[in-house]
């Protein structure tokens, strides 16, 4: 009984040590402001069609990143599958990472669902990075992204 009490407190912390690293990795990555994502909209809300600035009320941690939701059934839909709502490069702007590798801010509302994916685009001064987006070859913006994310995750 104590040796299993033992090696489960010892796994726990292993876990605990390995996530640490990633979640300060994301912290450091991720296109937060005092670690909230989306500038306070709710992840699952895009899903629904219609982007919405949440509060903390209904706030979740996930991964050292908090996110906040306009409901708790959005908050537990949330939790059900993380991976598929958070914004793609950590919610920096989507084209401009894949033609500068540069993160760049992003307006909340200015966002495409693509293969079940959000993206976030830069949208002020009349540059609606969203249109050049969509206006462009999206395997090749995509994989440019993908790769110059990977590249500055590190």
């Amino acid at each position: 009984m104590l040796r299993t009490l033992i090696t489960a407190i010892f796994f726990l912390g292993a876990v605990s040590l390995f996530a640490q690293p990633e979640n300060a990795r994301r912290k450091r990555n991720f296109n937060t402001v005092n670690a909230v994502a989306l500038k306070e909209f709710d992840p699952v809300s895009y899903f629904q069609g219609k982007p919405a600035k949440a509060t903390s009320q209904y706030e979740y941690n996930h991964k050292g990143i908090f996110y906040y939701f306009i409901s708790d059934a959005n908050r537990e839909e949330f939790k059900k599958n993380p991976e598929k709502y958070e914004p793609m490069y950590g919610g920096w702007c989507a084209f401009t990472l894949a033609t500068t590798g540069e993160r760049v801010k992003i307006q909340p509302t200015s966002y495409k669902i693509v293969d079940n994916k959000l993206y976030l685009f830069y949208n002020f001064s009349n540059d609606n990075r969203m249109v050049k987006w969509m206006e462009g070859d999206y395997k090749k913006l995509k994989a440019a992204a993908d790769k110059n994310w990977e590249r500055t995750m590190h």
